[in-house]
């Protein structure tokens, strides 16, 4: 005879233990992740209840939301339990979620520190699986004038077109800029080319009375900054 516990549905639950009416009794903030995720997907299996599916997902996702963030719906299909729709109800909640996050940050107009930088940027650029290189147009009071990517590249680099930096930032009367690009690797350290362009760019910057304030590279959770390690 087995020891392995038999399944029940959720259906079979105490009131308690049921994530919607968790959630309705006990308001959000009570449920764990899976418990959210499990909400969304609604079913799980015919051995698995929806939670103990999510608790799966989450487990081989590291119990971190931002790296399921990063699963395709191909990825997500093949658990077992997981089809088509549930993958695309998942990756929809997750996005949203990440556009909240951009929302809020549209009303940071100011950049001071380069905290705001990376808080502007990580929903942006922070989790994204290539390079982007971004840059920040200011005006005299460090208020954003424009933001745009230069560059999107492949796993490992990106190129910046140095012309159409320029050309932008004289189009907009900026008298500042800060460099933003991503290392999906998760490493901080700036690289021999990141170094280099860096220096590049100050230089073409100060010709045209611009000063480059700051070059940040940013992952999932943390970032570098140039001017605070004293290397602009």
């Amino acid at each position: 005879m087995s020891n392995k516990e038999p399944y029940f549905s959720i259906k079979h639950w105490s009131e308690d233990d049921k994530p919607r009416e968790k959630l309705l009794n006990k308001g959000k903030s009570a449920l764990s992740d899976a418990e959210l995720l499990a909400i969304l997907i609604g079913s799980g299996s015919r051995n698995e209840s929806a939670v103990a599916l999510c608790k799966r997902i989450l487990k081989q996702n590291e119990h971190n939301l931002h790296q399921l963030q990063k699963q395709s719906i191909q990825q997500l299909i093949q658990f077992k339990g997981i089809g088509e729709a549930k993958a695309v109800t998942i990756v929809a909640a997750l996005e949203l979620a990440n556009r909240i996050r951009q929302a809020e940050t549209k009303e940071l107009t100011k950049i001071t520190t380069s905290i705001d930088v990376f808080n502007l940027m990580q929903p942006i650029i922070g989790d994204l699986q290539h390079e982007e290189f971004w840059v920040l147009l200011l005006n005299n009071s460090s208020k954003i004038l424009y933001k745009l990517q230069l560059s999107k590249g492949g796993i490992t680099q990106t190129i910046v077109d140095q012309r159409m930096l320029f050309k932008i930032a004289l189009e907009h009367l900026a008298t500042a800029l800060i460099l933003v690009h991503n290392h999906p690797s998760g490493q901080l350290n700036p690289s021999r080319d990141d170094l280099n362009i860096t220096q590049k760019i100050k230089e073409g910057a100060k010709s045209l009375d611009i000063q480059l304030l700051d070059h940040v590279i940013i992952t999932s959770h943390h970032y570098f900054s140039f001017a605070d390690e004293g290397l602009l």
